[in-house]
């Protein structure tokens, strides 16, 4: 008999659903008695032993669900190893639920910062394995996350939406899209929906080029403008600063985001009439897509495997189009960026689209 817990982190996103069903699939397929105990609400259901056991009619129909049937919140790394309110020590704590319910392994669904804490509990002798969830894309170790190219069709849908608008009054509109530390999401979206401007948080922007790349289109005949801005873009000037000196200006900020800031900026400057669309979670929401749903599929299936097998310590991720098993000390910490020099970067700048730089 194989207990297994399990448990989604950190912010939702499309496919978590489909990804554990993938594993229970497996492990109900290979003819091995299990049971599914899920954690719910994150890890505050691993810390307070909040859980309920999973029958096959729990995964019976979430393929195609979006959200997590297990709920999830934001439980931070940097707050693990310190006691709640009551004084209880959070990581002692999941370590006695995870024995109490004599668990063979913890299945860990999120980002990087519940692979921080996953990896934690690693060290601290729990059999873990995780599947890497994120719209963001940015998990090492792994060349795509699930959930990423349903947010990208969102994101893309809405660029789309917003070009005929935008034709229609000959304005410049900004679309500012979920990234921000990283952005693969912005970038990949904004290809996708023939973004004129791309700003990204790895690329900081030069107002003035920005406005120079707008005017370059219209003396070319061109009525607006689309601008794909991560939530995370960030100025010459602001990338310059410290960090301690970057908090301490953020403190007096008005705006209510970056693209606000652009629009006013590039308003003030040119005098152009500037829109500011932001489709802020709903690039989390709905059901996934088709490639999600096979991808987290895949994924869960051979985290499966590797629980019948005994194989503990590692992410399941996809690098040259295969999955693989990537030991979680290797994963746990570290971002996945957009180098200013990828080549999706170089070739985007081939087709004439400007990152402000």
């Amino acid at each position: 008999m194989k207990r297994i817990g399990m448990l989604t982190s950190g912010g939702d996103c499309q496919a978590l659903n489909a990804a554990m069903r993938g594993v229970v699939k497996c492990l109900s397929c290979s003819g091995e008695d299990v049971e599914i105990y899920g954690f719910l609400d994150g890890y505050k259901g691993l810390i307070y032993g909040d859980f309920r056991m999973l029958t096959g009619h729990d995964f019976a129909g979430i393929l195609t669900k979006g959200g997590t049937i297990l709920g999830s919140s934001r439980t931070p790394f940097k707050l693990m190893r310190e006691p709640d309110e009551n004084g209880l020590d959070k990581v002692e704590a999941m370590k006695q639920n995870y024995y109490k319910l004599k668990l063979d392994c913890l299945v860990i669904l999120g980002g990087n910062g519940t692979h921080k804490s996953a990896n934690m509990l690693r060290e601290e002798g729990l059999n873990v394995i995780t599947l890497p969830k994120t719209i963001d894309n940015d998990l090492w170790g792994t060349d795509m996350t699930f959930g990423f190219q349903s947010a990208v069709n969102i994101a893309t849908d809405c660029i789309d939406c917003i070009h005929t608008t935008a034709s229609s009054h000959g304005r410049i509109f900004i679309v500012e899209v979920m990234g921000h530390k990283v952005g693969w999401l912005t970038l990949n979206a904004g290809m996708a929906g023939g973004a004129d401007i791309i700003l990204i948080p790895e690329i900081p922007y030069d107002i003035d080029k920005v406005i120079k790349a707008i005017n370059e289109r219209e003396a070319r005949g061109s009525r607006f403008t689309i601008m794909a801005v991560a939530e995370g873009a960030i100025s010459k000037e602001d990338a310059k600063l410290s960090k301690k000196e970057y908090k301490e200006k953020m403190k007096n900020y008005t705006y209510p985001s970056v693209s606000y800031e652009i629009a006013d900026k590039i308003q003030k400057k040119s005098g152009k009439e500037v829109r500011v669309t932001v489709p802020g979670h709903t690039q989390r929401g709905g059901s996934p897509c088709p490639y999600d749903r096979v991808f987290a599929t895949r994924l869960g299936a051979e985290a499966g495997k590797l629980i019948l097998k005994g194989e503990y310590g590692f992410m399941v991720g996809y690098k040259n189009r295969e999955v693989v098993k990537v030991p979680l000390e290797e994963v746990a910490g570290k971002l996945k960026m957009v180098s200013p020099d990828a080549t999706i970067v170089k070739e985007a700048k081939m087709v004439g689209i400007s990152f402000g730089d």
